[in-house]
């Protein structure tokens, strides 16, 4: 059985390699939970709603429901993949100010659990390994 490494509940600063995924709004309006936090410590920068910024990337999630959040996710893992040295802390983005439930993002992550360079928060990890038995085996790319 794969050892995963979650991503931490409050994080405040990160190593040079590293980046700070959160949830945002499409206006890149950071006021309110991880996005507050990326933009007080990560770089993210006010009026960018989608991207890397500093070391912090944003994936909207205020625009509609989970199938709007989708190809914002998988931009993401398409960039975690080519980036394979930057280790991805992602946030449990949605789950805030958004409203969503964890069961209902932590699904859209289930590709970025066989990257060793993404940490998703251990909610996530352990509903997709549920939804996903094959994900509970050392499968790394």
């Amino acid at each position: 059985m794969k050892q995963y490494n979650y991503t931490p509940e409050n994080i405040t600063s990160l190593g040079e390699d590293e980046i700070f995924v959160f949830g945002s709004n499409l206006a890149g309006h950071h006021a309110g939970g991880a996005a507050r936090t990326a933009k007080r410590y990560f770089g993210a920068v006010e009026g960018q709603g989608v991207g890397l910024q500093g070391q912090s990337y944003a994936i909207p999630t205020m625009q509609g429901g989970v199938d709007t959040i989708r190809p914002y996710v998988d931009e993401f893992i398409e960039l975690a993949r080519e980036w394979d040295q930057t280790t991805f802390y992602v946030t449990r983005i949605g789950c805030g100010i958004a409203g969503f439930k964890d069961e209902e993002i932590a699904p859209l992550f289930s590709e970025a659990l066989k990257l060793y360079n993404v940490r998703l928060p251990e909610s996530f990890v352990k509903i997709i390994q549920k939804t996903n038995p094959s994900h509970s085996t050392d499968t790394d790319e």
